[in-house]
């Protein structure tokens, strides 16, 4: 079989590459050896969500089902358009021109030569070094989200994104929560100040942190189930990359320039995106990555701005963030001369309106009032950072946003009259 581009994953990027790439008239093949729409879909982002916005446990469960497979079936329709097909199946590399699948469904073996190749193949759950890691209680996120029962005593291992939206999701559903983080404060992603007014309320609603605490067993903890949340890890497992003379960095991603494209490959068109880099381990990260390196490969240029990368941690009250913390600030010496801007959920009538007062934003700009950045925690921060994330595409100054109606009441207003 021949095709113009190979895609290896299809997940967000992966499928954002296929369809894109089909628009632009290139037939493409997607090969993917278990479910489409890869973690975020089945085994992160959504399911995740459909916990936040689930009343009890038991209905999480049955919403997760059900909200994964419409969205899946979703992305079979988009790989089952005309110059798409899409392959079941796992690809390992034969040489940098061609890849070998094995087909899931009866174990025969296609050869695919190509003339582009995109590797998409995400990340894992990365496990630490601790002797005991096959202790029965130990759990992914994978596991705890196939879980049919509500665990009484839940400790999380890292206070991370994925640490910190659990802990919430399962504290409010009745579980016991403790959360134990190897380093002072939890989010590192996020403005300190802004974690921790965020980690003091969840202590304050009953979720127990032990910080600056290291594991060393898994014996000493007191709980019925034990969720590793200590980061992700490149998913490269039997692709034989090193047939395509790709070899990955020290942490086991692969290495690609500002186009995508990976340093490394004997190939002139390998392409590896979304968290099989390392960059941004983000799935909108991976679809805009997806849609830049579709435009190198046809020697098109855009405006994606990969500098600013909105994120966003669901926990209640979610947090989200854009551009440099304040920490970050005051350790460059290129940001001499900023500005912190602060406001509050508790001053803003539509919060107040709402029973959500809990909530502070942090907006930062550089001597000359552009828009460097914004933290925040409350209720709808990234919707609130999104619009941030817009303005600083736009190169906005403050005195800008000043001038920019807002709806009343709403929680917009709240970046609005930041001082």
């Amino acid at each position: 079989m021949q095709t113009d581009l190979l895609i290896i994953g299809a997940g967000p990027g992966g499928y954002r590459a296929a369809e894109y790439a089909c628009q632009q008239g290139l037939q493409v093949v997607i090969v993917e050896q278990e479910e489409v729409g890869g973690t975020c879909l089945n085994r992160g982002c959504i399911p995740t969500k459909t916990y936040v916005h689930s009343a009890t446990f038991d209905e999480a469960v049955t919403r997760q089902q059900q909200v994964v497979a419409q969205l899946r079936s979703g992305v079979e329709g988009i790989l089952s358009a005309p110059g798409i097909t899409l392959l079941r199946g796992h690809a390992m590399f034969q040489d940098s021109q061609s890849v070998v699948v094995e087909r899931a469904a009866d174990g025969s073996v296609v050869c695919v030569t190509f003339k582009a190749v995109i590797i998409a193949t995400g990340s894992k759950a990365k496990i630490p070094p601790i002797a005991d890691i096959d202790d029965s209680r130990v759990v992914t996120s994978t596991e705890l989200l196939r879980a049919t029962s509500l665990p009484r005593r839940l400790c999380i291992i890292g206070a991370g994104v994925i640490g910190m939206e659990f802990a919430s999701v399962f504290h409010r559903f009745g579980s016991e929560v403790v959360v134990v983080e190897f380093l002072k404060e939890c989010l590192p992603m996020l403005d300190s100040d802004v974690a921790k007014r965020l980690r003091k309320l969840m202590e304050k609603r009953g979720i127990t942190f032990r910080m600056k605490t290291a594991v060393r067993q898994f014996a000493d903890i007191d709980a019925d189930t034990i969720l590793i949340a200590t980061g992700r890890q490149a998913n490269t497992d039997g692709l034989n990359l090193q047939a395509a003379g790709i070899t990955p960095d020290v942490r086991g991603f692969i290495v690609a320039d500002d186009h995508f494209q990976v340093l490394s490959s004997l190939h002139p068109h390998c392409y590896a995106i979304g968290d099989v880099n390392g960059r941004q381990l983000l799935a909108h990260a991976a679809e805009m990555q997806a849609v830049r390196a579709v435009n190198h490969l046809l020697g098109r240029s855009d405006g994606i701005r990969f500098d600013i990368m909105p994120a966003a941690i669901f926990t209640d009250p979610e947090a989200a963030c854009v551009g440099p913390s304040e920490d970050q600030l005051k350790a460059s010496d290129s940001a001499s001369g900023y500005r912190c801007l602060k406001s509050f959920w508790r001053a803003n009538g539509k919060a107040l309106a709402m029973g959500q007062t809990e909530g502070m934003l942090k907006l930062f700009a550089d001597a000359d009032d552009r828009i460097l950045g914004c933290h925040a925690f409350g209720a709808h921060a990234a919707d609130i950072v999104q619009e941030v994330s817009v303005l600083m595409c736009r190169d906005t100054i403050v005195g800008q946003l000043r001038d920019m109606v807002h709806i009343h009441p709403t929680l917009s207003e709240i970046l609005r009259d930041a001082r």
